[in-house]
């Protein structure tokens, strides 16, 4: 593909490139956790912000670089959403990815040599993930997950404390995370498939990768209960309309999922139980 965009350059497909909306998630998620589960006096600490600011950065630049090595996949499972190649060159995006990478991990040493190198080895493992980790079964998925858990557990370490309440929650970012991600590996199978991937649906094809799924979502469940009742005390009607009801619907909905938008709704499905598993932070 050529590096010359063939559509003008603006700030909506560079949005859209960084996934705007789930940096926002992020960023919610991270001020949210120190505000409700740290302190609130927390909400209006700088270095709160500059983690934020710093984690937001490498996520985009993580998202950069993904787009840029799955162009040719992404042409085939989600050809309306390319923007590399089209209105965003190749070389610029390959220069957004580092500019914003190396700023995320700049702004991290400026907070704390941990937070630094943390930051390092996450826009490492993105840049990892991208070119390799993605297309190698379950260990891509395993990476995203473990990325996302950390950025909830990344609090702990800004404020040096041991939170149980922050690493549960950082426990449920994982466990979402990584059940959607193996959605997504179902809903993109044909175009992985095509370029030699070995995702766990094309390893195990559709029927078997579900099962891991919804043995994923009974352990997660089972944690979540037994979580609260060893930490948090939460009455389970919270649990019940935030989490169980739509924990139903997706098992309800994955049972049934047979077409690429089947997953893409269920992948969808899972962004909004991680906002409502978010919001539950406000009755903690």
């Amino acid at each position: 593909m050529s590096s010359k965009a063939t559509q003008p350059f603006t700030l909506i497909a560079l949005l859209r490139l960084t996934r705007f909306w789930n940096l926002v998630i992020i960023g919610l998620a991270q001020y949210f956790t120190a505000g409700f589960l740290i302190s609130s006096a927390a909400l209006f600490d700088a270095k709160l912000l500059l983690l934020s600011v710093s984690t937001v950065l490498i996520a985009a630049a993580g998202y950069i670089i993904n787009d840029y090595y799955d162009v040719k996949i992404d042409l085939i499972n989600k050809p309306e959403r390319v923007v590399i190649g089209k209105s965003i060159a190749r070389r610029f995006a390959i220069l957004f990815h580092t500019a914003l990478s190396f700023s995320g991990v700049v702004i991290g040493f400026l907070i704390s040599w941990k937070i630094g190198v943390i930051n390092f080895l996450s826009a490492f493992l993105l840049w990892l993930y991208s070119n390799y980790l993605k297309r190698q079964p379950f260990v891509g998925n395993l990476t995203v997950a473990l990325l996302t858990g950390l950025s909830i557990e990344l609090i702990n370490v800004l404020f040096e404390v041991n939170n149980q309440l922050v690493t549960i929650y950082a426990l449920f970012a994982f466990f979402m995370t990584l059940i959607r991600e193996i959605i997504k590996d179902m809903e993109d199978l044909k175009g992985d498939n095509s370029f030699g991937c070995k995702t766990l649906p094309i390893i195990w094809g559709i029927r078997k990768t579900k099962l891991l799924v919804y043995f994923l979502m009974s352990i997660f469940i089972l944690a979540v209960v037994t979580l609260n009742r060893l930490y948090v005390g939460l009455p389970m009607n919270y649990f019940l309309i935030l989490l169980f009801l739509p924990m139903g619907l997706l098992l309800a909905r994955l049972l049934r999922a047979d077409t690429i938008k089947d997953f893409d709704v269920l992948s969808q499905l899972c962004k909004v139980i991680m906002l409502l598993g978010i919001l539950t932070m406000v009755f903690v």
